[in-house]
């Protein structure tokens, strides 16, 4: 549903556009929350959106609807001014693809009605969802995330739980339980035997949960805290907990040392807001029944949820088969020079030198090109310590943290650098990581014949033969030979353990030989 918002106007960013041009917001959602109000708007491609902005409101609007049923003054207050701020900031950057939605406090609350009205008033166009319409979306941000997903999305916001099984891009069996961050304390006081009880009640209303197997797909900022306490714990090489796994059992010895836990501590940590640390053992105690009730595989963290989930609803069936990590990679590389035509020809052209073991992915050898393109275009001083955080710190959804370390190598080894470090190791396989990394020293080979030049690449080939890596250069192109293309030649077939020539002619020999 498009907002009320900018309609009719002419957007601020009309006018001739020149030179580099970074992608331009141009959707946006708002998310009326129990917890918070929050404003994210995207830019770049339709498949995997980027956050132009992430601003929000602390306004807990479900914070007495355990007792009072009703939303507080001063929250409806504080949550009205961070929207009419919220509604100005989008009227002067030019977008009026807004989508506004409420969710449970608004929905339980007995003065919601009366809060969406002067929602209302502010030019915005608020829709109330149900808690199966917010189960549902919220489960489409996760098949957004993760293609082919087979488990159960257990999205927590500050006044509900919602739970929906999601098996190959479809969901059923949505439920939403009243069992919100800001609901758990009132279920506490009375002893952990009664709350245990309390919530293992309602999550009897999900029985088929525990049958549907696959991972729980945790959704919402209090399970991302969580996430980040395991992360800290661990020494973890990450700063992102989207795609992070703990098996069950991991999960539930983290979740028995933060029920212990106080905010105050929760605070000192690296990615655990004040506003997350409050609520975190009481949600710690809640998946400590939900590991015992459902006994889910493991848990996957999913950044994607609701807000995500509403734009890929509403995506054409063509968009939403798109691969999401290379429709994000493009979108990231191609404004930084990465003519995605050329990352093409180089992923044909270091094929034969790609072939490895089998534990690779040709989508994350095309991902790494794409961006090593980019990466090119940085200053050499910079290139490095830039394509490396770009590969492990930026947010890529369907690519999970084993195939965000083989992308680093890659990128790494493209920058001459194919050493397997400390944290690549901790996060994928010796032998993947070798394979990525000769990745990248085929698409170094190849840059250095010509500078990854069209024409290069048309008057060059690299070949397998047995046991020799051939590269072939036509006899127009003969003065690429050059000392530093034969060294890197050489380092390639030495990290793939081959023996190596250099041959000049007709380059339809290399196929003939």
């Amino acid at each position: 549903m498009t907002g009320g918002i900018g309609s009719g106007r002419k957007s601020a960013r009309s006018g001739r556009r020149t030179g580099f041009e970074e992608p331009q917001p141009d959707r946006a959602v708002i998310d009326i929350g129990s917890n918070t109000v929050r404003l994210v708007v995207y830019s770049g491609s339709q498949r995997a959106p980027d956050v132009w902005l992430n601003e929000k409101v602390t306004a807990r609007l479900g914070r007495e609807l355990a007792t009072t049923g009703r939303m507080p003054d001063k929250a409806m207050d504080l949550a009205l001014t961070g929207l009419a701020r919220f509604a100005a900031i989008l009227e002067d950057i030019g977008v009026t693809d807004v989508q506004t939605v409420a969710t449970a406090a608004v929905r339980d609350a007995a003065n919601g009605e009366a809060f969406l009205d002067r929602v209302r008033a502010l030019d915005l166009a608020p829709r109330l969802l149900s808690g199966e319409e917010e189960a549902r979306i919220s489960a489409m941000g996760v098949i957004g995330a993760f293609p082919g997903a087979r488990g159960v999305v257990a999205d927590l916001g500050g006044g509900s739980l919602e739970l929906v099984a999601i098996d190959q891009g479809a969901r059923h069996h949505g439920v939403s339980l009243p069992l919100g961050t800001l609901r758990l304390a009132a279920l506490r006081a009375p002893g952990e035997d009664a709350f245990r009880d309390a919530v293992k009640a309602e999550v009897s209303k999900a029985n088929w949960a525990g049958e549907h197997g696959g991972p729980l797909y945790m959704v919402g900022g209090t399970w991302r805290a969580l996430a980040a306490f395991a992360m800290h714990k661990a020494a973890y090489p990450l700063c992102d907990p989207h795609g992070l796994t703990l098996s069950a059992t991991d999960a539930d010895k983290i979740a028995k040392k933060l029920v212990r836990m106080v905010p105050e501590e929760l605070c000192t940590i690296s990615g655990i807001p004040s506003s997350r640390a409050a609520g975190l053992p009481d949600a710690a105690a809640m998946l400590r029944v939900l590991l015992a009730e459902l006994k889910p595989e493991a848990l996957v963290f999913s950044s994607w949820g609701l807000r995500e989930g509403l734009l890929f609803e509403r995506l054409p069936g063509e968009l939403c088969e798109q691969d999401p990590l290379l429709a994000g990679v493009n979108a990231f590389a191609g404004p930084r020079g990465a003519a995605l035509s050329i990352a093409a020809m180089i992923a044909a052209w270091t094929a034969d030198a790609a072939t490895g073991n089998g534990s690779g992915s040709e989508r994350l050898r095309l991902a790494a090109i794409t961006l090593a393109l980019a990466a090119a275009r940085i200053e050499p001083n910079m290139r490095l310590r830039h394509a490396t955080d770009w590969a492990l710190e930026k947010r890529w959804v369907a690519v999970d943290h084993s195939g965000r370390a083989m992308i680093a190598a890659a990128l790494r080894a493209s920058c001459g650098k194919p050493e397997l470090t400390p944290a690549l190791l901790s996060l994928a396989g010796e032998q993947a990581l070798r394979e990525a990394a000769g990745w990248g020293l085929a698409i170094r080979l190849c840059r250095r014949i010509g500078a990854s030049s069209r024409i290069s690449l048309l008057t060059s080939s690299l070949t397998r033969n047995g046991n020799r890596l051939e590269l072939w250069l036509d006899e127009s192109r003969a003065q690429l030979a050059t000392d530093p293309v034969r060294n890197d030649l050489a380092s390639l077939a030495a990290w793939t353990g081959l023996e190596h020539d250099i041959h000049i002619g007709q380059l339809g020999a290399a196929h003939r030989a």
